[in-house]
């Protein structure tokens, strides 16, 4: 029988695939989506691979996705797996080969106003300030001793380093470090890939953007994040390069050879994981931390980037730029979470989920203790993005965890061919945005046409208590790889 036809309404956003569904699963499987979202899961693998992650050794409550969910390589993207500490399974393909992908949103003290029309010059003056592209490679030559201590550092690098101030530390996830990284454990043809890369976007649907804040949800938090209406910001999304991509196919071979040694059997070999407290599971915990450490210093050295072509730009305007937020939306962390009312260690995988951690939670950083953690959630290109705030009842029902983007509603392939590159990049410019790119079919492939509805998305995860909207942003330039 079809998955989907046998989903269990829980709520008016939430859904249950229950463990008998389909042998072997230790948990439900749980789907915050509306009607129409629902309608939109059915066309791709989405469910099938969610029911396969309730299957994971050691996995708690419940495999779950957000709305945002589709295909991805065993995982489903848009998942969130918590596996019992030390010795649940802990699987690369619950992080993402994109390790620590994730999103920085700085804000301006100038208006959009201060723009005058000059949205094109702009993105002409990032474009080339900022490295983008498949492969391409940055401005920072880093010999093999400075690489590891970027994968020990993190942030902390790029402070000692001229590239980052203390004020940024402050507004990253993690601080911009896991204190548990080894460059040991990383591979030197990984390391190779990752060397000359720290500060550059890359390619698919990484970007940076120009948007503008145009709609205040919720004033009284909008004015502790340090935002109102018509306020210029700027949205980083990329992660840790060539460099995570190989760490991630270096230990899902190790794990795929490992798991017979621990009596561990999966459904699709993209799952292959081992216990966490084994020496394989260490060692990737240890790569996964370098980058992540990598990753945040990469969205660091790319702030830097644009400070300098921010500042030459708008000359002899107040041209600071402050960060907002930054975080993470490919990791898994060791976190401590009630679980039928006993608080327990575990190691929560997120891929394509962002935390949504509440007011008052220790991780939180300080000045945004009494209004949970910022969530930033970029849309797809020419569409709205959200920054939204994390809630107790995330904290209660989900891990912490939200949505991280609209999500995939047409593959990449697909969108090339769908998409008229000429009749999309008319339509953006009619809207007054600017997109610079070394790829025309990269550009085909990030089209809003690609994409579920932002708006959707981000409704289900407001109504459902996951995260609480506080601002929208439009987009004025995009610079893509």
């Amino acid at each position: 029988m079809e998955l989907k036809s046998q989903l269990v309404k829980k709520s008016d956003y939430l859904w249950e695939l229950p463990p008998h569904v389909k042998k072997g699963m230790r948990v439900p499987a749980q789907v915050y989506a509306s009607k129409k979202i629902l309608e939109e899961i059915g066309g791709d693998k989405s469910l099938e691979q969610l029911t396969n992650v309730a299957m994971l050794p050691g996995i708690t409550k419940a495999s779950i996705v957000m709305p945002d969910v589709h295909e991805g390589y065993g995982f489903p993207i848009g998942g969130i797996a918590a596996t019992a500490w030390p010795d649940g399974g802990i699987s690369p393909g619950g992080i993402g080969y994109d390790i620590n992908c994730g999103v920085r949103l700085l804000t301006s003290n100038l208006q959009k106003e201060d723009l005058k029309g000059r949205g094109e010059e702009l993105a002409k003056a990032l474009y080339a300030q900022i490295p983008s592209g498949v492969g391409k490679g940055g401005n920072i030559q880093l010999s093999e001793k400075e690489l590891d201590k970027v994968l020990t550092l993190g942030v902390q690098w790029a402070l000692k380093n001229g590239y980052a101030n203390k004020e940024d530390i402050d507004k990253i996830e993690s601080r911009g470090r896991l204190d548990n990284a080894d460059p040991v454990c990383v591979s030197e043809y990984a390391k190779k890939r990752g060397i000359d890369q720290l500060g550059t976007i890359g390619s698919g649907n990484h970007f940076v953007e120009v948007s503008y804040v145009d709609k205040i949800f919720d004033q009284e938090v909008a004015q502790i994040f340090g935002l109102r209406e018509g306020q210029l910001t700027i949205l980083i999304h990329t992660g840790s390069r060539g460099l995570g991509h190989q760490i991630a196919s270096d230990y899902m071979k190790l794990m795929v050879a490992s798991m017979g040694k621990y009596g561990i059997e999966v459904p699709d070999r993209e799952l292959a994981c081992v216990p966490f407290n084994s020496q394989e599971g260490q060692q990737y915990f240890k790569s996964m931390a370098a980058a992540a450490n990598y990753a945040w210093c990469n969205r660091q050295v790319i702030t830097w980037e644009i400070r300098n072509a921010w500042k030459e730009f708008f000359k002899g305007k107040d041209t600071k730029l402050g960060v907002l937020y930054d975080v993470a939306h490919n990791i898994a962390k060791v976190e401590e979470h009630v679980v039928e009312g006993k608080k327990k260690k575990l190691i929560v995988h997120r891929k394509g989920s962002t935390r949504s951690f509440g007011p008052g939670h220790p991780e939180v950083t300080e000045c945004y203790k009494s209004t949970g953690q910022p969530v930033i959630i970029p849309g797809s290109m020419g569409t709205a993005s959200y920054v939204m705030a994390g809630t107790a009842q995330a904290m209660d029902e989900s891990f912490g965890s939200t949505c991280h983007g609209a999500g995939r509603r047409m593959s990449r392939r697909a969108a090339q061919r769908a998409v008229n590159i000429h009749e999309l990049e008319k339509e953006l410019v009619g809207k007054n945005i600017f997109v610079r790119a070394g790829s025309r079919s990269g550009v085909s492939e990030e089209a809003p046409i690609a994409y579920k509805d932002i708006e959707e998305v981000i409704e289900v995860v407001h109504q459902a208590g996951l995260a609480k909207k506080i601002a929208r942003l439009r987009p004025l330039a995009v610079i893509k790889g």
